[in-house]
């Protein structure tokens, strides 16, 4: 954009420059030439009185010599004797000046003359003939010209130095200001800008100070609503807790206390959720100060994927249970960190348990598997279900399809905030294999011990 505004301004004023210089240029010559000759005839007629007086040739040479512009000065008696340097003057033109008794002024080669006819006693006629050769016609006018296209390159330079400060202004405003909307789109919603450079840009600066600000409002306000409906959750977790407390003695309410100490736990959760400050985001986006990333390897939170794996497992083995569903589990034993919170993964299984509850009949089997490569961690839920007619359409537009619905588009976040990938096949059990690398927090180890594999298996023979 600077280059822009100084390039308008070199041409704008390029244009104006020469509308001026030129005109004056030519101005200049015709003074200079005007000057010239008007010294050469003034210097012919003061000649004629003298010649009114005396012809003598030495009186004459004195007489031109204190004279200006009479350098070339020669002056034809009517004898042909002539006083001074050899003429320049053509014959004809002498014969015309002297028989028209007309002064007589023309361009010849290398310069310009001027014949003046001087009336002398008895009839006689003189001639002054004055030569200004082309150097005296243009004495200065270089000079001129040079002045002028000094002044020029230096109005020139001028105007792009200053189009230049004034482009680096507005450039300088207009990147703060798309500085900002960038930070603001990663998440950073303290971000703000000082309104600066010209009027319009002031205006998209307070523009975006306001949005900044109605949009952190409209957040703080939904994240209240939210923790406002959670709280009102927490009358019906307290009649559930009574409910309880009444069944009759000697009932195995050991499950029950447990279901309800995980609901409560999980409320607890989407309260502090709720509260979180604005500035840390969801699925790996850590705020630091006034910088927004996504949470790459080895910064922002970090968690063990088999630990909250195997606790959301035994979470959902009581729901396949009462499904009939056969239940297998396989986590490995090393370990298996990841940038990304307890909530994210927790939300990950979630999701992609659910919808094989949600979209397979009952007694239909599931596995749940966690196990470590080099440099990842992969996470996969498969069923024997009727699986993903269009595995890639479905990751394309992290839709609800087959049986893994709105996970994948919680996978597929999470896997993107851990720099992994989601991938969708046909799994061993016949149905959805939802598979979700993670890369791994820290470095492996160059030998780490074999995975072991371990089965849980619920409801199986049902």
């Amino acid at each position: 954009m600077r280059r822009s505004l100084a390039g308008v301004a070199l041409a704008v004023t390029s244009m104006v420059a020469l509308s001026f210089l030129i005109p004056l240029g030519l101005m200049v010559m015709s003074l200079a030439r005007e000057q010239s000759i008007t010294a050469a005839e003034q210097s012919a007629a003061a000649m004629a009185p003298i010649l009114a007086l005396t012809t003598d040739p030495a009186e004459l040479r004195e007489a031109g010599a204190g004279l200006r512009a009479a350098d070339y000065m020669v002056i034809h008696l009517p004898d042909h004797a002539t006083v001074g340097g050899p003429g320049h003057a053509p014959q004809d033109l002498l014969g015309r000046a002297e028989g028209e008794r007309e002064s007589i002024s023309r361009d010849v080669p290398g310069g310009w003359i001027y014949l003046q006819p001087v009336i002398l006693p008895q009839d006689r006629v003189a001639v002054v003939e004055n030569f200004v050769p082309d150097e005296d016609l243009t004495r200065g006018v270089a000079l001129s010209w040079s002045v002028m296209a000094g002044l020029a390159v230096v109005l020139l330079a001028g105007s792009v130095l200053v189009a230049d400060r004034l482009g680096s202004a507005v450039v300088t405003a207009a990147g703060r200001l798309a500085e900002a909307s960038r930070r603001l789109g990663t998440g950073n919603l303290d971000t703000r800008v000082k309104p600066k450079g010209p009027p319009e840009l002031k205006e998209a600066g307070s523009a975006f100070n306001t949005m900044a600000d109605r949009m952190t409002d409209l957040l703080a306000v939904e994240r209240e609503l939210v923790a406002d409906l959670s709280h009102r959750l927490r009358t019906p977790l307290t009649a559930l807790h009574l409910a309880v407390e009444r069944i009759t003695p000697g009932t195995d309410t050991g499950r029950v206390h447990a279901a309800v100490a995980e609901l409560e736990k999980e409320l607890n959760a989407i309260i502090a959720e709720a509260r979180t400050p604005l500035a840390v985001g969801p699925l790996g986006r850590v705020l630091r100060g006034e910088d927004a990333v996504d949470g790459p390897p080895g910064a922002g939170e970090r968690c063990e994927v088999a630990d909250v794996v195997r606790r959301r497992a035994a979470f959902w083995a009581v729901l396949a249970e009462q499904q009939a569903r056969p239940y297998d589990l396989r986590i490995t034993d090393e370990t298996t960190p990841v940038c990304l919170p307890d909530s994210d993964i927790t939300a990950v299984v979630d999701a992609l348990v659910g919808n094989v509850f949600r979209y397979t009949p009952w007694g239909t089997a599931l596995e749940i598997s966690v196990n470590r490569t080099a440099h990842t961690v992969e996470l996969a839920v498969h069923d024997a279900g009727p699986g993903i007619a269009d595995p890639d359409g479905a990751l394309a537009r992290g839709g609800s399809t087959g049986s893994t619905g709105l996970g994948l588009d919680i996978a597929h976040r999470a896997a993107l905030a851990a720099r992994g990938a989601v991938r969708i096949t046909r799994g061993p059990l016949g149905g959805a294999h939802v598979a979700v690398t993670l890369r791994l927090a820290t470095e492996p180890a160059a030998d780490r011990p074999r995975s072991r594999r371990r089965s849980r298996t619920a409801g199986r023979g049902h």
